[in-house]
């Protein structure tokens, strides 16, 4: 029995759905029903597809197809990207592999248009991907080469070691074993030491245990099988686990140990049936068949057979058709019913001169295309010396003109394109100089508050304390009127008001839950304390913020601008709730800060002839950690400012 070779796809990650990630799509969903239309509703809906991928294809489809069309709608052309790589690996996973070479090369040409290094990278490898489960080795093997330097150049080590397994397989299935070997354990050593990625290490455990079953090192490959079978289910990767159960199975029933051997194939077929791969439940059938058919049970061994072959001509899986053909012979000669055995032989051999008559047309019809387009080359490469040979004297006087029109222009080009240069330069250093006079003053300003906040706290509020601590002792020592004593009870109350008012700026000035306790919490400290203000009732959520590690510097910076738009909404937008998000996306080290309110809104045409500071403050904050502003408002609709940041 053929092995199933998994090939690793970038957008894919560990999922288990348990009573934890319910919670989390039921959040998600919570959040969704709210959620305005732009860039971050469209990595909802990525995200939520993603919880369904493993356990639920089809689910997974339609969440990823409202992603596309939500960043159609609104222009978000990194969201159109992002959907192909999503949802191409659904399309792999069902052998849907036509389908997803075209989403493939369709969203790395509009990477190459958006001139996006990352992106060109990411949809490159997929298409690489695509063509190498299609069996196109050579031009599998064309992207993936083109893309090892791209990944080298950014070092990204995740893609880099998806690249590395991928090749791998693609010199297994050309029977360069010691290739395949070598290639492979690099990507498992960059998924065992680097990258914290069991679903790809899975991955490239079970192919390296291919390659060993395939150089017939049975105990070898069965020890990297076993461990990718305990990778895969402890993350509950459920398609992971029916391949490498098929391995097992094959690898059990070569050695004679059929009890397993069976148990490996059933599991294996469960786990497809619940996921609807086709491929899988023939193969599992398959097995299952071998093992009746050495018990001698030819009326089973026969059944399951004949439903493999049903599954098999359904969705035109010819290569195990042709098996499953060899398989029932072999079960109708063990059963004595010879006419029954030649019968399946006849058509075996049919398909096989079907299978051989299709590839040997595919390999005419390239051959005629090539050849066809070198007889036109040459015809044109015939008429071109014809011309050249009636011409020559007119040749030489026009190449002559071209020539110095060529000389006069590239001096021309090269004189702007050094001004230009130079001009890049200029622009670069007065960038930079700006980038470091923000960074100075936005430091120097923290510095300054945290100065002016400890002065407050300990300076000026030890002494009010002190003060009011004196006049409480002098009232015990004093004989007063009533009317004298109400006067001297109010002046404590004040004095009192003026402490709490001092230690409240104080805090605002360097909040000490920031210091201690991280964005998280000083974001939610923050909100609660606005909502029991009574000024506007402000609601806080966070989405994956326990895996983000952020500096102190980034912190404070994003907890300014998350107040400075806070106030904003308040102060301008009379508004009556807001919404402060803070989203991590793992996998990009991308931070998402959303600030909604149903404010009055405004005509986002105006920013930029704003002349109050606090707009310009929040896009001076923007440009020193490097972000990137997404503003969306109109008159009477309220506000939503998404700020990304890489970290």
């Amino acid at each position: 029995m053929k092995a199933i070779f998994l090939t690793v796809f970038f957008i894919l990650s560990c999922i288990n759905i348990n009573a934890q990630s319910d919670r989390l799509i039921d959040s998600m969903l919570q959040i969704l029903r709210t959620a305005k239309e732009d860039s971050n509703q469209v990595f909802l809906l990525l995200n939520l597809g993603e919880q369904y991928e493993r356990v639920a294809p089809e689910t997974s489809k339609q969440y990823y197809q409202q992603s596309l069309q939500l960043s159609k709608k609104i222009g978000y052309k990194q969201g159109e990207i992002k959907f192909a790589s999503y949802y191409t690996a659904v399309l792999n996973m069902q052998g849907k592999f036509d389908s997803s070479l075209i989403l493939n090369k369709n969203a790395l040409a509009l990477a190459k248009q958006l001139n996006d290094e990352l992106n060109i990278a990411k949809t490159t490898l997929n298409t690489a991907n695509s063509f190498h489960m299609l069996a196109k080795e050579d031009s599998a093997l064309y992207y993936y080469m083109q893309v090892l330097p791209m990944l080298d150049k950014i070092g990204n080590k995740r893609m880099l070691g998806i690249a590395y397994s991928n090749i791998q397989n693609i010199y297994t299935d050309l029977s360069q074993y010691e290739k395949a070997i070598a290639y492979g354990k690099k990507g498992l050593a960059i998924f065992t030491e680097e990258v914290n990625d069991p679903l790809n290490q899975s991955y490239c455990l079970s192919n390296l245990g291919i390659v060993y079953h395939s150089l017939k090192k049975m105990d070898t490959a069965e020890i990297y099988f076993k461990h990718a079978l305990q990778i895969s289910q402890s993350i509950g990767d459920r398609y992971t686990e029916s391949a490498v159960l098929l391995n097992l199975g094959d690898i059990h029933y070569k050695q004679g140990r059929l009890e397993s051997s069976k148990k490996n194939f059933e599991k294996s077929y469960q786990l497809a049936n619940e996921m609807d791969l086709m491929e899988t439940k023939a193969i599992a059938l398959k097995g299952m068949a071998m093992y009746h058919l050495e018990k001698k049970n030819y009326i089973m061994a026969r059944h399951l057979a004949d439903s493999a072959l049903t599954i098999s001509i359904a969705n035109n899986i010819r290569k195990q058709s042709l098996m499953l053909y060899g398989l029932l012979s072999d079960i109708s000669y063990a059963n004595q019913d010879l006419k029954l055995a030649h019968k399946f032989e006849e058509k075996e051999d049919a398909l096989r001169d079907s299978v051989n008559a299709g590839n040997l047309q595919e390999i005419t019809t390239e051959f005629e295309t090539k050849y066809e387009t070198q007889k036109k080359t040459e015809q044109i490469r015939l008429q071109q010396a014809q011309i050249k040979q009636k011409s020559t004297l007119n040749y030489f006087l026009i190449a002559g003109t071209i020539a110095l029109l060529a000389i006069l222009l590239l001096s021309y080009r090269n004189y702007k394109h050094r001004q230009k240069l130079q001009q890049a330069k200029i622009d670069e250093f007065e960038t930079e100089k700006l980038l470091t006079a923000t960074e100075a003053v936005l430091k120097g300003e923290e510095q300054e508050r945290s100065r002016l906040a400890k002065d407050l706290h300990d300076g000026l509020g030890g002494m009010l304390s002190g003060i009011k601590h004196s006049l409480n002792t002098m009232k015990e020592n004093l004989i007063m009127t009533p009317d004298n004593a109400q006067a001297f009870e109010r002046s404590v109350d004040m004095l009192d008001s003026s402490i709490k008012e001092m230690r409240r700026v104080a805090h605002n000035m360097m909040p000490e839950m920031l210091m201690k306790y991280g964005l998280d919490t000083a974001l939610k400290e923050f909100c609660r304390e606005i909502t029991q203000s009574g000024v506007t009732k402000a609601n806080y959520q966070s989405i994956h913020l326990q895996n983000a590690v952020i500096e102190q510097t980034t912190s404070v910076t994003i907890y300014r601008i998350a107040q400075e738009l806070v106030n904003n909404a308040i102060k301008h937008g009379k508004a009556k709730e807001v919404l402060v998000q803070l989203h991590f996306h793992e996998q990009e080290k991308l931070l998402a800060l959303t600030v909604e309110d149903d404010g009055s809104g405004f005509d986002i045409n105006l920013l930029n002839e704003a002349k109050g500071m606090g707009w310009k403050n929040i896009q001076s904050r923007v440009d020193f950690l490097k972000g990137k502003t997404d503003t969306q408002s109109a008159p009477g609709k309220g506000t939503s400012v998404m700020i990304e940041i890489n970290i």
